[in-house]
């Protein structure tokens, strides 16, 4: 059932939000967390062994890139990293994980006091990190029957694949002061993650597929109070609209709750994509999962020397990376606009670049023509096809004269179909611009003699007329014809 909401406006007269954010980052690490198990898709329960299952007997070892990869997130978003850290069972029953238990870190994280500064609409917003701490992943359930959701299920499936998936969760202190800018603060916060993770090289980070999903908590609080409401938490919000969507919609909730006279419910909420939330299970506390120091793990001391090692290895911030690609390809604001839009677009016209198509054709391309054809595939655009040394030999072959825009479109087709490489797709489907006098020639000549009056007035001086003649023998040649060479011999011929 949908909940009585106040309009947006009036609750943030009346109300201050807290926002906090918790974020788990899966790492793409070759393997799990504990295990020498496969970290990639595959068949349900084929990657998995006796210790992502939790089987008697079975000892951990901490997967060393996963460690390191924790260190890059925490100094990339300026937080102390722990001299000496230890790992923590977090114990539940719950089916995902056949341990009972989730091995993660508590008291004693290896990153913690960080800060990031976000920048929204001319402002500036500091989000404070509490910590960003290592852990698993649990099983992937599937409920059957109903909605899909375990309310009116049959029956559930459990894949123990993801079980042991490492993961990096990223926990801000509360976020006060971003008013009615809350929910967009919050997805500009998510989109700064999304594209730091992709640069440090640490982990995917789709959101749709579940490699950054956020848990949004937020409160309200009367406007002049400075006492903490009881907070409310979306869990696994999976898209920087729905983070916004979904914290927006409890703000209007909470506050119709609160006017009513009546009291928030500290509880976890689920996100529908229809535009609602809906109420999970209560809130636990920390007390409630029982945490004791994990025996079969040793503590994590990273040395003084290999943090600075990697601190020195980090990469541009994405922010400073985008002004600077701006400036070096000249592209205006609304075209950097238009390129920021599409997801992973900048990295695909980058390595366009480098693989030495000039700036603007390499936007050209992405943006255009093959974002079209990945949104209508349903498919991100590093999926459509075609990959950014491909879009460079296209443009080379446009460049010379090889290929018009409009036939490179077609062999853009075969590219995306699997028929090969830009110059392989030109060869097997004769799509080369003619550009042989003799048979040019010949073809003018067909269209001069079956549009005289267009060739008399060329003859008269009204050059402009030429264009129905190219467009004549353009169709004629099925596109292939040399456009500036058909147009040079109709105006020697007509001269």
């Amino acid at each position: 059932m949908i909940d009585e909401l106040m309009d947006f406006d009036e609750a943030m007269e009346r109300f201050d939000p807290v926002l906090g954010l918790e974020v788990h980052v899966e790492l793409s690490t070759k393997t799990k967390m504990w295990c020498g198990c496969v970290n990639g898709p595959g068949e349900p329960n084929t990657h998995t062994c006796p210790v992502c299952l939790g089987l008697p007997g079975s000892l951990p070892v901490v997967n060393g890139k996963a460690v390191e990869s924790a260190i890059r997130i925490g100094l990339s978003l300026n937080c102390e990293i722990a001299e000496w850290c230890r790992f923590a069972r977090k114990n539940y029953f719950y089916p995902d994980m056949s341990k009972d238990y989730q091995v993660s870190q508590y008291d004693e994280p290896i990153c913690y006091e960080g800060h990031v500064e976000i920048e929204l609409d001319g402002e500036t917003y500091q989000i404070p990190v509490e910590r960003a701490h290592m852990e698993e992943d649990a099983g992937k359930l599937t409920h059957v029957g109903g909605t899909g959701r375990i309310q009116g299920s049959q029956y559930s499936l459990v894949d123990y694949n993801r079980a042991g998936v490492p993961l990096v969760e990223i926990v801000t202190k509360p976020i006060y002061g971003t008013g009615a800018k809350a929910p967009e603060v919050a997805a500009a916060y998510m989109e700064f993650l999304r594209d730091q993770m992709r640069a440090l090289g640490v982990s995917d980070a789709r959101m749709e597929r579940g490699n950054l999903r956020c848990d949004a908590n937020v409160s309200l609080m009367p406007k002049g109070s400075t006492e903490l409401g009881t907070r409310t938490e979306t869990k696994n919000v999976n898209s920087l609209r729905s983070v916004e969507a979904a914290l927006r919609y409890e703000i209007c909730r909470q506050a119709a709750v609160l006017a009513g006279g009546g009291k928030v419910k500290q509880e976890t909420r689920m996100w529908n994509e229809e535009g609602y939330t809906t109420a999970g299970r209560s809130k636990e506390h920390a007390e409630d999962y029982r945490y004791f120091p994990e025996p079969d793990l040793v503590p994590v001391a990273a040395s003084r020397e290999w943090v600075e090692k990697l601190r020195s290895e980090l990469p541009e911030p994405p922010a400073k990376r985008r002004a600077r690609l701006q400036s070096e390809y000249g592209f205006t604001d609304l075209e950097m606009r238009d390129v920021l839009a599409i997801e992973g677009a900048l990295d695909l016209i980058e390595e366009t670049v480098d693989a030495g198509a000039d700036p603007a054709s390499s936007r050209k391309w992405w943006v255009s023509e093959l974002a079209r054809r990945a949104n209508e595939a349903g498919r991100p655009l590093d999926e459509v096809g075609m990959n950014p040394t491909q879009v460079a030999e296209l443009q080379k072959l446009v460049d010379e004269g090889t290929l018009t825009d409009k036939l490179a479109r077609q062999v853009i087709d075969g590219v995306v179909a699997g028929e090969g490489d830009p110059s392989e797709v030109v060869k097997a489907r004769g799509l080369a611009v003619v550009s042989d006098d003799g048979a040019l020639s010949a073809a003018v000549d067909e269209a001069i003699a079956a549009n005289p009056e267009t060739a008399e007035a060329i003859r008269g001086g009204r050059v402009k007329a030429a264009g129905a003649l190219i467009g004549a023998v353009m169709k004629a040649m099925r596109g292939q014809a040399d456009a500036g060479k058909v147009r040079e011999l109709i105006l020697n011929k007509l001269s």
